[in-house]
């Protein structure tokens, strides 16, 4: 389960476990989205570009560090809905590079409806050479804690 609402306080920063891009993971997104950039899937396309080799999606990495928030059970079963998201895209995620998060809450307001409010979260996205990728931030809608009666 996740934390409610009232626990995500000034000083929460959760560093979330990594996780290794694979090319299963670029192949399936491909598929999913309808995005088939060259970019993402022709390897003798990116060898001209400054890439030089293919790069996931940067949704794709977006989506796999909000799954590993969720892991860490700060989301899971206590969020309503993502109401905003603001994001930038630093850096290349490369097929074997391994991605991680922190978390720190940034804002918390009450909602006008007692059972919610709004936590806004930055995200640092980091690979495995401590470099950063991506970075944002989540505004979410998310339960207040449940009365005890």
């Amino acid at each position: 389960m996740g934390l409610y609402f009232e626990e995500f306080g000034e000083d929460l920063r959760v560093v979330t476990r990594g996780r290794t891009v694979g090319e299963g993971d670029i192949t399936l997104f491909s598929g999913l989205s309808g995005d088939f950039n060259p970019l993402h899937v022709d390897s003798e396309y990116c060898a001209t570009t400054s890439f030089g080799e293919r790069i996931a999606h940067g949704p794709l990495t977006l989506a796999m560090v909000i799954g590993l928030m969720s892991q860490q059970n700060l989301i899971d079963a206590t969020t309503m809905g993502l109401l905003d998201l603001h994001w930038s895209f630093a850096a290349p995620v490369r097929i074997g590079d391994a991605v991680h998060a922190v978390v720190t809450t940034v804002d918390r307001k009450p909602s006008r409806k007692p059972d919610r409010g709004v936590v806004t979260l930055k995200l640092d996205v980091f690979n495995q050479r401590g470099e950063q990728v991506q970075t944002g931030h989540l505004k979410l809608l998310m339960k207040r804690r449940p009365e005890q009666g």
